[in-house]
């Protein structure tokens, strides 16, 4: 199976099935001497680990992550860092009607399609639990990242029609609900919501907002290599993202120019800035230094209890109501899964941009610029 790998030199290649033995990934391009232990990654992955919380799956998973390599003595070491997170909770016993069967919403008819052959237990490699490898990463990322002074925070924009208002957002309200909401008024409202929803054997969809501060202007490439490209390439390979913004998104094809527009001033350092932030960080596929603000919208979780109709692997029709442990929400659990795909994509764009200039490779090398020369032309 192609695909499995991403990033350019901060690579990424994530392993294992919902259902089989452990999830790990291998993280190679890390820089030697950072310092990291299991306990930085522990703190990302008990963020989005289920049984939670009444709107998570009830699978019971500790979700501890071993080192496997890559790290001596509390510091990497420059070669590839294996990390892995065994399966303790399995039940695929919940699966089983499901062999013949495709669900609706699910990858099984596509996976079936293009292999030939799938795992049914719980969807294998399309399982939301593949995420946990992406997070072990992501968390090693993040913490390349506060060294350089960059950090990654999402939350919980929207569940369903409840969205955060912006006069009582309080990002240190996001930790203290079960939504991961930065609003506690509404956040009581959406779990309401939510509660309704579950007892008529339903599920609801939102938005995960991320915001990405300190990254230095002159981040990403201007054609393919975009840094919004590679984000929304990032996020929208997480399963369920089914939209992408950025900055002002969808509102600014609504927008007038002039009003689109960000006016650029002189900082307090004398540095440029822009007045406001509607293009959200990013203009032309590059860094502007101001916070870089994304957006994922997240479909309903397609598992529920409800009668549905679908076919067999033969084609015959039939009806399937799905049993087993599913969340009625997939956005809370979501969140710090936006924060790693979006931090490892910040960091492999941070390693590249450094070969970008000659002045600055001459600079780390400790070598004269070629005009300092003795005897150039």
């Amino acid at each position: 199976m192609a695909g499995s790998t991403l990033g350019t030199i901060w690579k990424v290649t994530t392993w294992g099935e919902s259902h089989g033995k452990a999830i790990g990934v291998v993280l190679d391009g890390c820089p030697a001497g950072l310092k990291l232990e299991e306990a930085d990654i522990q703190e990302y992955l008990d963020r989005r680990k289920p049984g939670q919380s009444k709107f998570t799956t009830k699978r019971q998973e500790a979700d501890q992550v071993e080192i496997l390599s890559g790290v001596f003595e509390g510091k990497t070491t420059g070669t590839p860092i294996s990390m892995v997170i065994w399966n303790t909770d399995q039940r695929s016993r919940d699966y089983g009607n499901l062999m013949e069967v495709y669900r609706p919403g699910h990858a099984d008819f596509s996976f079936d399609e293009k292999y030939g052959i799938r795992d049914y237990r719980g969807g294998g490699r399309s399982s939301g639990r593949e995420t946990i490898g992406r997070v072990a990463a992501g968390a090693v990322a993040a913490c390349f990242l506060k060294s350089l002074g960059i950090t990654v925070t999402a939350y919980t924009r929207s569940v369903g029609p409840y969205e955060v208002k912006a006069e009582q957002f309080s990002i240190k309200e996001r930790d203290n609900n079960s939504l991961f909401m930065p609003d506690k008024e509404t956040a009581a409202l959406a779990c309401e919501y939510l509660e309704e929803m579950m007892g008529k054997l339903d599920s609801v969809g939102g938005v995960v907002e991320c915001v990405i501060d300190g990254v230095p202007a002159g981040i990403g490439d201007p054609v393919f290599e975009k840094y919004d490209a590679a984000l929304a390439k990032a996020v929208m390979s997480i399963g369920a993202v089914k939209g992408f913004e950025i900055g002002d998104g969808f509102d600014a094809a609504r927008a007038l120019g002039s009003q689109n527009n960000d006016g650029f001033c002189q900082g307090l350092n004398k540095e440029v800035e822009k007045i406001t932030n509607h293009a959200g960080g990013i203009l032309g596929g590059i860094s502007d230094g101001s916070q870089v603000v994304l957006r994922a919208a997240f479909k309903p979780t397609p598992s529920v209890a409800q009668s549905q109709k679908t076919v067999t692997r033969l084609g015959e029709e039939t009806e399937i109501q799905i049993k087993g442990r599913h969340d009625p929400i997939i956005v809370p659990r979501a969140v710090v899964v936006v924060e790693a795909m979006a931090a490892l994509t910040t960091a492999d764009l941070l390693l590249a941009n450094m070969a970008s200039r000659m002045d600055r490779i001459l600079a780390f090398y400790g070598r004269p610029a070629a005009g300092d020369v003795e005897g150039s032309l």
